[in-house]
């Protein structure tokens, strides 16, 4: 139902000095949604499937949040802070999926980091009016991710710190963990990101990179090991006549590169 309530716009600005901005589509539900009544709103965001009329997309349940603090009440907030912990929470990586113990204890702790973090970034908000929220009204699950991601980074290293490198017995490749450890990003997460945006931005930011870190990039893509002590095996090491060391490199440089134009200036 349309509305003529005024939208609060978002006050944190890109590196560019440009404001944010919210995605036309949001700022429209937002302005349905200001119109009715809290229980109203409440009954659309329990609904969890996206795809019916009544969804009520995260990025607007942060925001009435956000405008929740103008009530100076506890009750209004609880009842969306409930609904959105619980999304949040269904986002992240549970303790006990595949994987053994260590990857197990490994989830739990970057599911308890990324819900202490996302609940910091709540407190603050509140109590100093920071826009670090701001981004979760552009793009709540990207920013979700990013937090995910820095947690993930966190645990690899502490748990691999004082780990030697370690192959794979069967393939002669590095493990999985070690390579996550040493490249401080996951591949495999950024590309199950099922979001255009955030795609469309992943592929302009492979477009931006040198040359050699861009075949780097690709060739993990399609799942070619970097170095093997196998030697029938196609690697990224040899396909580039460079050594393990070198290609960790460019990739570590590629990642970080990708890192800032994925997560924008909004960290």
């Amino acid at each position: 139902m349309p509305s003529c309530a005024k939208i609060k716009p978002l006050s944190k600005r890109r590196l560019s000095g440009e404001l944010y901005t919210r995605d036309p589509k949001i700022e429209e539900r937002l302005s349905e949604l200001s119109g009715v009544a809290r229980d109203a709103l409440i009954e659309c965001a329990l609904v969890s499937k996206k795809t019916d009329p009544k969804y009520v997309p995260s990025e607007c349940l942060v925001y009435f949040i956000r405008k929740s603090w103008d009530d100076n009440t506890e009750a209004w907030f609880e009842r969306l802070y409930k609904i959105l912990a619980e999304r949040v929470l269904r986002a992240l990586p549970r303790e006990g999926v595949s994987g053994g113990k260590t990857a197990s204890l490994t989830n739990q702790t970057i599911r308890d980091r990324v819900w202490g973090r996302f609940v910091e970034l709540l407190s603050l908000d509140r109590t100093s009016g920071s826009d670090k929220l701001d981004y979760f009204e552009v793009r709540f699950d990207g920013a979700l991710a990013s937090l995910r991601r820095d947690a993930q980074e966190q645990a690899w290293r502490e748990e691999n710190r004082s780990a030697p490198l370690e192959y794979d017995t069967e393939t002669g490749e590095l493990s999985e963990e070690v390579e996550r450890a040493a490249g401080s990003f996951d591949l495999s997460e950024a590309l199950e990101i099922d979001d255009p945006d955030y795609r469309s931005r992943w592929e302009a930011a492979i477009d931006t990179l040198p040359r050699r870190q861009m075949r780097i990039i690709q060739m993990l893509r399609e799942g070619i090991p970097i170095d093997s002590k196998d030697p029938n095996i196609f690697t990224i090491a040899k396909a580039l006549g460079k050594s393990e060391k070198t290609i960790r490199t460019h990739r570590d440089k590629a990642f970080a590169a990708l890192r800032e134009a994925l997560n924008g200036d909004d960290q």
